[in-house]
């Protein structure tokens, strides 16, 4: 995988996740918990999330085969979802539904819900991993690269859910919402280059 290729793949990611954005619901949801308890929760979580992220990383394709659905569809389709997201992250909606799971009702242990899903391995999240793992051309070596990429991207949610606590302290609600909606301008420049990709293999634009 050319740096550039797995820079694309890492910045797609981590917009979509939202790293920074997810440390302060870590802390809503394990209030008063000790560091080893949130370790735990921290570590199963992302388990969680890299086992669905690598499912489907690795057998979307064929399910978007089984069912019908050509892959320059699902790009398009993919492409328009991120792009969704990242209006969310633009207008805060997306912050604003978080904190609502994060403030609803849940379990002793949020982990697996809402933790590793939705928050982490989200609808976005899935599709962009469909999506980067079925690049025209991609080999065995390459979608092991994207699923290498996946991993430095959660095993940055891990860090900062460790840090969490410090990180909102430092940044503060302004410095969170700059950073998201930065990255939130970024991804729908990214997923505006899916639509194209998915228009361009329909022969509807011109290839560039």
């Amino acid at each position: 995988m050319e740096l550039s290729v797995a820079i694309t793949a890492f910045v797609t990611l981590a917009v979509v996740i939202d790293p920074i954005g997810l440390a302060p619901l870590f802390v809503a949801l394990t209030t008063g918990m000790d560091f080893r308890h949130r370790l735990r929760i921290a570590v199963r979580s992302c388990l969680v999330a890299f086992g669905l992220l690598t499912l489907f990383g690795i057998a979307g394709e064929a399910l978007l085969d089984f069912i019908g659905i050509s892959m320059a569809a699902f790009r398009i389709s993919g492409g328009v979802l991120l792009f969704v997201t990242a209006l969310d992250m633009l207008f805060e909606r997306r912050s604003q539904r978080r904190e609502d799971k994060a403030d609803g009702p849940h379990d002793e242990d949020p982990s697996v819900f809402p933790l590793a899903t939705p928050l982490i391995a989200g609808p976005g999240a899935l599709a962009a991993m469909i999506l980067l793992t079925s690049t025209p051309g991609a080999d065995l070596t390459f979608v092991v690269a994207v699923h290498g990429v996946m991993l430095a991207v959660l095993g940055l949610v891990f860090g900062l859910f460790l840090m969490a606590g410090l990180m909102e302290r430092v940044l503060g609600d302004t410095g969170i919402k700059v950073i998201s909606r930065l990255m939130g301008m970024l991804l729908a420049a990214l997923s505006v280059q899916f639509v194209l990709d998915g228009l361009r293999e329909f022969g509807v634009v011109a290839g560039g």
